[in-house]
């Protein structure tokens, strides 16, 4: 039988981890299941925790004025969902939803961060680490609203001509 703190060993965003850090990780985690369809946080609302996708696959999401709700990533296994626990005011910028039965780990964002704060090295590590899944999510929401609204815009010239 594995334990968390052997999945969050295995998992990509904790690799090469030190071992003591996991431990104290692993006090803050515990195992969620999202059903399909399940919303599992709004944008707006407190964000306290985020998510080691084990399985399944999440659905994050926009809403744009005239456009409705709009996907900007997909999540699968391997992948973390929610970086917002982090950053004051804690409170979440997308729309998370689950696209089918999802199994994961949910880390207590407040939790980990009384532990950041009486561990700075463990505080930093994290950083690094949600810094790329920052850029990453930036990037693809970039990228979806580039192509919506440049779709629109040639729509528009083209119905113009």
């Amino acid at each position: 039988m594995r334990t968390l703190e052997t999945v969050l060993a295995e998992h990509p965003f904790f690799a090469g981890l030190e071992q003591r850090y996991l431990q104290i990780i692993v006090g803050c985690a515990s195992n969620v299941v999202f059903e399909k369809g399940q919303i599992i946080f709004r944008e707006g609302e407190e964000a306290n925790r985020f998510y080691l996708i084990r399985q399944g696959r999440v659905a994050l999401e926009v809403h744009a004025a005239g456009i409705g709700t709009l996907t900007i990533q997909t999540l699968d296994a391997g992948d973390i969902l929610g970086w917002s626990w982090l950053v004051p005011p804690y409170r979440w910028h997308f729309d998370a939803r689950a696209v089918e039965l999802t199994r994961a780990i949910a880390l207590d964002g407040e939790c980990l961060r009384r532990k950041c704060e009486e561990d700075h090295d463990l505080g930093y590590e994290l950083l690094k680490r949600f810094a790329e899944i920052i850029t990453q999510r930036l990037q693809a929401t970039r990228l979806q609203l580039l192509d919506v609204y440049g779709a629109e815009g040639h729509i528009s010239r083209r119905g113009g001509t």
